[in-house]
């Protein structure tokens, strides 16, 4: 028996998670059940191990003071979250922001960064196979990317492939659906490729991300 066997015995949630991604990767091409049983599997696992995975699904509320916490350990967590808030707030975030990400499930969290270490890392080897060294193919992650961190925004990461500058720090994962939403418009209409210009020319995405809150052109 496997170290994780004891996963199979998913929750509701995370039958609907699995079976969503399931068909994600199976229309990607990829072994679908297998690929996305992988990924639920480690975010579980992660989830406990951080030892948020019960938090309750309206955490963000509880941030907010909008509702109370059930117990003092909910209350504690919640509290140290709030002391981000200032940190957070300068970069943008609103209090819809923290409501929409601190009151999803844990899990559905930590699925999401992993489908981004998904993409990231597809990127990555293929800049490894184009003869690229790792530093050079970590810069182009960090380029066409965004990196996020659920903690103190001001804090500088420890994994990465070049000296950050304070543009560059990963941004708060409170922003994260508006930034999809972003590229996801900006997509759309990058028909003369200056949208693309625009990232090639910023130190990484998250720097134009930054650039872009100031502007206003995130809503």
């Amino acid at each position: 028996m496997g170290l994780l066997d004891f996963l199979d015995n998913y929750n509701e949630l995370e039958k609907q998670l699995l079976e969503h991604y399931t068909d994600f990767f199976t229309s990607m091409g990829l072994p679908g059940k297998k690929t996305a049983k992988e990924m639920l599997d480690k975010a579980i696992e992660e989830s406990k191990k951080l030892g948020t995975y019960n938090l309750p699904q309206n955490f963000g509320d509880i941030i907010l003071g909008k509702e109370k916490a059930e117990n003092q350990a909910i209350e504690n967590t919640a509290e140290y979250f709030r002391k981000l808030l200032p940190a957070k707030r300068a970069e943008g975030v609103k209090d819809e922001d923290i409501r929409w990400w601190w009151n999803l499930n844990d899990v559905e969290r930590f699925m999401m960064f992993k489908i981004d270490d998904f993409y990231k890392g597809a990127l990555f080897m293929n800049e490894i196979q184009e003869g690229k060294t790792p530093d050079q193919a970590g810069i182009t992650v960090w380029k066409f990317h965004p990196t996020y961190t659920i903690v103190d925004p001001n804090k500088e990461p420890e994994n990465k492939p070049f000296k950050l500058k304070r543009e560059d720090y990963p941004l708060p994962a409170e922003l994260k659906d508006r930034v999809n939403v972003f590229i996801e418009e900006k997509a759309k209409i990058d028909s003369d490729g200056k949208y693309k210009k625009e990232i090639e020319s910023s130190s990484t995405f998250n720097a134009l991300i930054r650039k872009e809150m100031k502007a206003g052109k995130i809503k």
